[in-house]
């Protein structure tokens, strides 16, 4: 039994250290079925979906996403991964703003390819093991396993929050059919601070935790499909066309964060060069632009609906 745990420790640590290898920031290792906090997650689940907060968001109504066992066979653990997005060049156009995330490449092909890359280096390691990918398009409670890996809390903005890179990380996971050496779980190191919640121009944050979709200029910027906005949205728009960081941006825990120099957080010229001009691209034109990255989400003609509305404000 003993040999037993030492070489599921060896093997747990060499995979954490292959994960960086492959370019993640961090990676940390979680048991399944996890802990009674993940109960706790989903409980939370289910009142933030009762009370309709995820809007037009049917996908999160997912019942696999309260069972992660239901992705793969046999599961029993999962490494979770974060990809760090944060770019020195990520300065931002003061009238065009664009939230951190999507100015890089597509974080969802970048996280897998670097996961895929992973799986086969398994492969090698344990022949007989099967694992499964899973990025934000997958129906699992992120969050909720990061934070039980140990590899952030998730703070009163709903981010999981790392030491060391802040909430400027995307997630990934493999889920193994292989008993790992988990990690310690995270305790939130929020304490009292509430700068996230006062900053919100919206009052998106509506409690501790909790987001209402609808008072949320990143959801209605990026996932509403009506072709206008609520007025106090507009009215707060702010320069903000493709998301919104105003929760992060005044995060203490953000304000040291490390940049990730390479290629893929860098932001995209056209991204970095945004003006009004944009009103008057084809859609040919914003296709090309958007490829490759994770905000083809947002269509042409939402575009031209975002830079509208906030010019609207500026005039």
């Amino acid at each position: 039994m003993k040999d037993i745990t030492q070489n599921n420790k060896e093997f747990s640590n060499k995979l954490k250290k292959r994960a960086i290898f492959e370019g993640f920031a961090v990676s940390r290792i979680a048991s399944i079925p996890g802990s009674s906090r993940l109960k706790l997650r989903t409980k939370a689940l289910e009142r933030w979906l009762a009370n309709n907060y995820h809007s037009e968001m049917k996908w999160m109504e997912s019942e696999k996403r309260k069972n992660i066992e239901s992705l793969l066979e046999g599961a029993k653990s999962v490494l979770t991964v974060g990809f760090n997005y944060l770019n020195e060049e990520q300065k931002q156009n003061s009238k065009f703003k664009i939230g951190k995330y999507g100015q890089g490449e597509d974080y969802h092909k970048v996280i897998f390819k670097k996961l895929k890359k992973l799986g086969k280096w398994i492969d090698n390691e344990i022949p007989n093991c099967k694992w499964k990918i899973c990025v934000d398009t997958s129906p699992l409670l992120e969050k909720a396993w990061a934070e039980e890996a140990g590899l952030g809390w998730i703070g009163k903005n709903s981010n999981i929050i790392n030491k060391e890179y802040g909430s400027w990380l995307t997630l990934g996971f493999i889920i193994l059919n292989k008993e790992l050496t988990p990690d310690n779980k995270s305790l939130s190191l929020c304490g009292k601070c509430e700068k996230c919640i006062e900053k919100c121009p919206t009052n998106a944050i509506t409690e501790p935790f909790v987001i209402n979709s609808d008072l949320c200029i990143a959801y209605h910027t990026i996932e509403s499909r009506h072709h206008s906005f609520p007025e106090f949205i507009e009215r707060n728009l702010n320069g903000w066309i493709a998301g919104c960081d105003i929760c992060q941006d005044v995060c203490p825990w953000n304000k040291t964060a490390p940049f990730n120099k390479s290629i893929e957080a860098a932001p995209k010229k056209w991204i970095k060069n945004l003006n009004i001009e944009s009103l008057n691209w084809d859609e040919k034109r914003w296709e090309e632009n958007l490829k490759g990255t994770t905000l083809k989400r947002i269509k042409p003609w939402m575009w031209r609906r975002n830079i509208k509305a906030m010019l609207k404000q500026k005039l």
